[in-house]
């Protein structure tokens, strides 16, 4: 058996310390963060994702603490269906629900259920170097830890990343993006169901049940720069103005929403790489493959790389380097895959132009609801 160094304690890290412990590795994650906060909004676990969770006997504490999605609606401004997709069928064949939680829950869930000691916190991490079949991570306090190969899931501004392929740099996508996770119980929502309400002039809001009576809401706006000021400052308020002609329960959550719940950034991802592994360091999770969140899959790609990690590992124990490859060689298409669509869906998302606007709702609305669960299914399949 191995030892291995995880870099970043998020979704990624703390589920790739999980595969390997059950595949008897010793680990050591290494947070540069003082504590691990409770922060960020919700997130949906694709059933694919759920089902990687279960291959790591993840599954049942997880699912405790989210609530089932089985209905996407797709909305004009106006609140007419453009596009509904009934999940049930295809979760079902696969097994799996498809689960919408709080991120900093599950975040709680995965940490709790590690050896104590896993994860150092206060650790930020400064660079690698590799001396035969060692690899070795140099910390910013002048700390140094060796092992048998280094994992770099410490996100889409991976230092790890940065010292293996300097060029790649994040990507701006020409939006901007608010959240918030708010107690809506008053509002009687439906039950497992999301929406996504694709506005007028580049707006775009979308809710998603999280479990507990709580919703997850974001809401989207173009902006031609990067950390614009004029939405630095923006507050709830401003985000009720903005969307004020959306249908409810827009209103109705902006409304419960107060200062300290609201989250803004801009969206970025990453084009995909051509390489996720060097010798005996590996990216993975959003340092590898980070994804704009429009197909919902950038935490479920994390969870599947962890299992696909597993198998790789299992597969040929005593050969790190060769598991890695052939982690690599199983990662990128998908990934890509979905880092594509997801920028592509976001691009028609935000549109601006009056005329495209109307063109684009009009094809959603004649696409039978068997084009969106086929489009979806993909993601479904087997890793």
């Amino acid at each position: 058996m191995a030892h291995f160094l995880v870099i970043g304690a998020g979704i990624g890290g703390l589920t790739t310390a999980h595969a390997l412990l059950q595949q008897g590795h010793t680990v050591q994650v290494y947070e540069a963060a003082p504590e691990i906060r409770e922060v960020g909004a919700g997130l949906v676990l694709g059933a694919n994702a759920m089902r990687a969770l279960n291959e790591m006997s993840l599954h049942a504490a997880v699912h405790a603490h989210g609530t089932p999605v089985t209905l996407l609606n797709l909305l004009d401004q106006r609140g007419r269906v453009l596009q509904r997709a009934d999940t049930t069928p295809l979760t079902q064949s696969v097994g799996f629900d498809n689960l919408g939680i709080h991120r900093a829950m599950l975040q709680r869930v995965l940490l709790q259920q590690l050896p104590g000691g896993t994860v150092q916190t206060g650790t930020p991490f400064e660079r690698l170097t590799t001396q035969g079949t060692t690899v070795t991570a140099h910390f910013a306090d002048g700390s140094t830890a060796s092992a048998d190969a280094l994992i770099g899931a410490d996100g889409i501004h991976s230092r790890v990343r940065k010292q293996l392929w300097p060029k790649s740099e994040p990507r701006y996508a020409g939006y901007t993006c608010w959240r918030a996770i708010v107690d809506a119980q008053q509002l009687d929502l439906p039950a497992g169901e999301s929406a996504e309400v694709w506005g007028d002039a580049g707006r775009r809001f979308g809710y998603v049940p999280v479990g507990n009576g709580q919703v997850y809401w974001f809401a989207c706006l173009n902006s031609s720069q990067p950390r614009n000021p004029q939405f630095q400052a923006y507050l709830s308020a401003d985000l009720q103005r903005e969307f004020r002609a959306f249908p409810q329960p827009v209103p109705q959550l902006l409304a419960l929403t107060t200062a300290q719940q609201l989250l803004w950034n801009d969206i970025q991802d990453l084009p995909p790489l051509a390489h996720f592994a060097q010798g005996r360091v590996l990216l993975l999770g959003d340092a590898a493959h980070a994804t704009t969140p429009n197909m919902g899959q950038g935490a479920g790609m994390a969870v599947e790389d962890a299992a696909v990690l597993a198998q790789c590992l299992h597969a040929t124990p005593t050969d790190i380097v060769a598991a890695f490859r052939a982690f690599e060689q199983r990662r990128r298409a998908r990934t890509a895959r979905v880092v594509r669509t997801s920028w592509q869906l976001g691009r028609v998302g935000q549109l601006e132009n009056p005329w495209l606007v109307n063109v684009r709702n009009r094809v959603m609305r004649l696409l039978p609801d068997a084009v969106a669960q086929r489009q979806m299914a993909w993601l479904y399949q087997e890793l």
